[in-house]
């Protein structure tokens, strides 16, 4: 009895970890580009410095990862300027799996409100209600796969600012975040020429 006990906080725990993690994952993507724009334009006129405390900031505070040792030397302004336009990448990115979480919200749980009518040519239709569930139910999976997609993006991007604090890498980190933000804009051009 008590191995059940035990165990059962354990799985009640675990949603809320997810649950947790994913909210984090999703602030901290929503604010990339606004720090990658402030870090180019501060870090040529001296605030390289101020640009890696933010990330470090974002990192333990959003994500809420422990911090790492501080290096011996900090890193230049080119170091910082290159992890600034890699970080705009990714925040770009971000902005798709966002756009989704608000596409949710907007076409699916106020899809009724949002579109007034009349639903004979709507999933779900010809009923509002009809065409409302079903809008949010399709929406649901969809929204799912964004919110993974900002966990990982969160995750590649927290590596890439430990590059900053000298810890090494992986190889494939680089070359995995050029081909996020390669995948990225060709999913955003397909987008834009299918509406």
């Amino acid at each position: 009895m008590s191995a059940t006990a035990s165990a059962q906080p354990l799985n009640r725990s675990r949603p809320y970890r997810m649950a947790r993690l994913t909210g984090r994952s999703l602030a901290y993507c929503a604010t990339l580009v606004p720090v990658a724009l402030l870090a180019l334009v501060t870090a040529p006129l001296g605030g390289a410095g101020a640009a890696v405390a933010r990330w470090r900031a974002l990192r333990t505070g959003l994500l809420g990862l422990p911090p790492t040792a501080v290096p011996g030397r900090r890193p230049g302004p080119v170091a910082v300027l290159g992890h600034a336009l890699l970080s705009l990448l990714l925040g770009a990115v971000a902005l798709l799996p966002l756009g989704v979480q608000l596409l949710l919200v907007l076409r699916g749980v106020l899809y009724g409100v949002v579109d007034p009518g009349p639903y004979d040519h709507s999933w779900g239709g010809p009923s509002r209600g009809g065409a409302w569930l079903v809008h949010f139910l399709v929406g649901l999976p969809i929204a799912a796969a964004g919110l993974a997609a900002l966990i990982g993006i969160a995750a590649v991007h927290q590596r890439l600012t430990r590059r900053l604090d000298g810890e090494r890498s992986p190889r494939w980190l680089i070359p995995t975040a050029l081909l996020m933000a390669s995948a990225g804009a060709v999913l955003f051009v397909a987008w834009t020429r299918q509406i």
